[in-house]
């Protein structure tokens, strides 16, 4: 989508993993703690999208890169009186470099999802490179979706995302690097497949979290610390992000950046980033596809989630399922087949064609502040306020603050 685009609209004539990208973010910081390759007319280009997306970030000895689910840039602006630190550091640009820092908007990739965009971070690729293709896809030759922030212990994370991850190749250049977050993540799928290559350091709560990270960054040889905050996209889901609980959630986490910032090392940046928005889908506006009898003529599966879904018809129905879905959904998402969906790069320029099946036969784009709910299988997930997935500016819109120690 095109990061002037208005907010609702579905586009694709600027797909986010060209310039701009989560997927840069990491090549730009490896380049910047002196990891060669990763930058400039010679770089390897062959673990990463493109690596002029973001230019050339100042150098630095030490990084730490805060990731904080569900932090959309344009939330961050229309809650600016609550987060006045990051409203501040949005909103100067590159060209405003001062001692605040700089702040810059980047576009995540589709679906705008937690496992999808953590896996482009943590691999330097698009979606259609890395595999992680959505919430839930249905495992090739098995009939059954897996819910990627769940996983499945028949998949292995190493055969499903088998890339090299940006981690892996930063040790191996010589740079220490740290994953902190929550304990439960030590040994999940998602961390297996997508951050191999870090120390893993699980620390509760959040402000203990945020001293682990400082305290890895002490040392004297090179170092990037990854940071992860998964409270405030859980708030907003649950809550919305129209309600107090959230804004107080986003003052927190304001206030934690702050803190951080102003403790940095010398010679040593914070990059904040968030790996998708988020939007409040109105109950008028979801459609349920258990209960709608045209929704679930031919459909084998539904993968996806409520605001970007992957629907698996059964063998010969295809077509009829993609005919169906156009016109009942008509206004209010795109809709397309497997092979258009990849032709407008909704996945990034390629897909591997390992990846190719993990696609639906038909992949659905929610527009506005619609959604497709599916109460009698996703019961928890139907009745979610905050959703996210789809295209427009306040789901994919995402910020890059930069701060130096």
């Amino acid at each position: 989508m095109d990061a002037g685009a208005a907010e609702g609209e579905v586009g694709f004539d600027n797909p986010a993993h060209v310039a701009g990208a989560l997927s840069d973010v990491l090549p730009a910081i490896g380049a910047a703690l002196g990891v060669p390759g990763l930058s400039g007319p010679g770089a390897d280009t062959s673990n990463a999208s493109m690596r002029d997306g973001l230019g050339q970030l100042h150098p630095v000895r030490r990084a730490c890169l805060f990731l904080v689910d569900g932090m959309g840039s344009e939330l961050i602006l229309k809650h600016a009186d609550a987060a006045p630190y990051l409203a501040a550091l949005l909103r100067n640009g590159p060209q405003d470099i001062g001692p605040q820092g700089v702040g810059r908007r980047l576009t995540a990739g589709f679906p705008s999802t937690t496992s999808t965009s953590l896996s482009s971070v943590g691999t330097g690729l698009p979606p259609g490179a890395h595999g992680m293709l959505g919430y839930k896809l249905m495992v090739p030759g098995t009939g059954r979706l897996m819910n990627f922030l769940k996983w499945d212990q028949d998949v292995d994370p190493l055969r499903w995302q088998p890339r090299e991850t940006m981690f892996e190749r930063l040790h191996r250049a010589g740079v220490e690097v740290t994953h902190v977050s929550s304990p439960r993540f030590a040994e999940s799928g998602l961390t297996r497949s997508v951050f191999r290559g870090a120390r893993f350091c699980g620390a509760e709560p959040p402000d203990v979290r945020a001293e682990r990270a400082l305290q890895a960054m002490e040392g004297p040889e090179p170092a990037l610390v990854y940071l992860y905050y998964s409270d405030l996209d859980f708030v907003g889901h649950a809550a919305g992000t129209g309600s107090q609980a959230w804004r107080d959630q986003l003052g927190y986490v304001d206030a934690l950046v702050q803190w951080f910032a102003e403790r940095l090392p010398q010679d040593s940046s914070l990059y904040v980033i968030a790996d998708h928005g988020m939007l409040d889908v109105p109950t008028e506006h979801r459609i349920d596809a258990d209960t709608d009898l045209e929704l679930r003529a031919g459909v084998a599966l539904l993968g996806g989630e409520a605001r970007a879904r992957h629907v698996y018809a059964h063998p010969g129905a295809a077509r009829d399922v993609l005919a169906i879905w156009t016109e009942r959904l008509d206004g209010v998402a795109t809709v397309r087949c497997r092979e258009d969906a990849i032709a407008e790069g909704w996945f990034g320029p390629d897909v591997d064609p390992r990846m190719r099946d993990r696609i639906g036969d038909v992949v659905v784009a929610m527009r506005e502040d619609w959604a497709v709910v599916a109460s009698e299988r996703e019961v928890v997930e139907s009745r979610l306020i905050g959703m996210h997935g789809s295209m427009t500016a306040a789901e994919r819109l995402v910020p890059l603050l930069e701060v130096r120690g």
